[in-house]
């Protein structure tokens, strides 16, 4: 029987969908912005999934919305080892803090656990993998997606695929655990760091570690500037790539964020720098979907090293907003060459698998090249 322990951040991520970039000292921001938690759905649909592998397997639980309430959800009747000591309230809406998920690890090794399975983003890896160094113990984890920045790989694609490889996978191997710092991350720098090394299953619904190099995007930003439709709004997502075609319709965008642009209703007749507004810049969801028009096209490019469309960085284009949207994906010839394929993790599992199959990604100022979303 596999032993399995399970400790939920439940604040993660609760600053994605409101334009927050992370949630590490934001709760009540992101609450005061109408943000809800997503960390627990997110247990709750790797446990499903594990349950329904018919494995056998023995559950160990922080308590309450640190894994137990998820675990006992899922038809499980978890071993709980210890409870949070922040205040989390009747329905788990208090601030859990890094010191309970610290003490959850500390329980699971005493326990002799085979997998420790968290649902967070990279800080919440960072708390485990460093109780783990600290303890000198080479436990295996496994991440379950929650946060808004998700640079490690020790992740796994999404949710689902979490409670699978939990339930199934025979050996690990070494994964890295990297962070980076939140202000800086708002204030639209990014500079990752190595926090830890842990041992993760062998997987290849495993997510790798995030790339953050680019290439040349001149032509690619040309050749959707020269295509913008009079009176389209645009979504468009973070990223170097995305940045360079803000830069082609003639503003500074928002390096990390999400921003959104109108185009004149008489624009452009083809081949020069259409006119046009930005009608929302470094929106959260809500103020990203309040500016949609009647015809809108979603711009966003894979992430290196990881391929996913939708789901790491930029969860402010809510499933809301993509269905109400065109989606055109754009991605330099070499980011793609590094990827084995593109995917997506909305948070809506009718959405993603809408969104699965064969896409035309725009690599050049003309050419386009089938990919596959997986």
């Amino acid at each position: 029987m596999r032993r399995i322990g399970v400790v939920v951040n439940p604040i993660a991520g609760m600053g994605g969908r409101v334009g927050l970039k992370g949630t590490d000292g934001k709760v009540e921001e992101a609450r005061k912005r109408g943000a809800e938690q997503r960390a627990p759905e997110r247990a709750r649909a790797a446990l499903d999934a594990l349950a329904e592998t018919d494995a056998s397997v023995e559950i160990y639980a922080f308590g309450g919305p640190m894994g137990e309430d998820a675990a006992r959800a899922a038809g499980f009747d978890p071993v709980v080892v210890g409870e949070p000591e922040s205040e989390t309230g009747a329905n788990g809406e208090g601030e859990t803090t890094p010191a309970d998920t610290r003490a959850a690890v500390r329980a699971f090794v005493e326990r002799g656990v085979d997998l420790i399975l968290f649902v967070g983003g990279d800080g919440t890896a960072v708390d485990v993998a460093e109780t783990l160094d600290d303890l000198d113990s080479e436990t295996p984890v496994l991440g379950v997606p929650a946060g808004v920045k998700i640079y490690s790989s020790v992740f796994a694609v999404r949710p689902r695929e979490a409670g699978i490889v939990a339930a199934s996978f025979d050996d690990v191997e070494t994964g890295e655990v990297n962070d980076v710092d939140e202000d800086e991350y708002r204030a639209q720098e990014v500079s990752t760091e190595l926090r830890a090394i842990a041992k993760t299953p062998v997987a290849e619904q495993r997510q790798a570690s995030k790339q953050t190099g680019g290439g040349s995007v001149a032509t690619l930003a040309e050749g959707v500037a020269e295509e913008v439709e009079p009176g389209v709004t645009y979504v468009l997502g973070p990223g170097g790539t995305v940045g360079a075609i803000k830069a082609e319709l003639g503003f500074e965008g928002t390096p990390l964020g999400v921003d959104v642009w109108r185009a004149d209703p008489d624009t452009g007749d083809g081949g020069t720098v259409p006119a046009g507004e930005v009608v929302v810049r470094d929106g959260g969801a809500a103020e990203i979907e309040a500016a949609l028009g009647e015809r809108n096209v979603v711009v966003v490019s894979p992430i290196g090293g990881q391929g996913f469309v939708f789901g790491r960085g930029n969860q402010q284009i809510s499933p809301e907003v993509i269905r109400h949207s065109t989606v055109e994906v754009v991605a330099t010839r070499a980011k793609l060459d590094g990827l084995d394929a593109l995917r997506v993790d909305t948070g809506d599992p009718d959405l993603d698998g809408s969104l699965r199959g064969w896409h035309r990604v725009r690599v050049g100022r003309y050419e386009r090249r089938l990919v596959k979303i997986e």
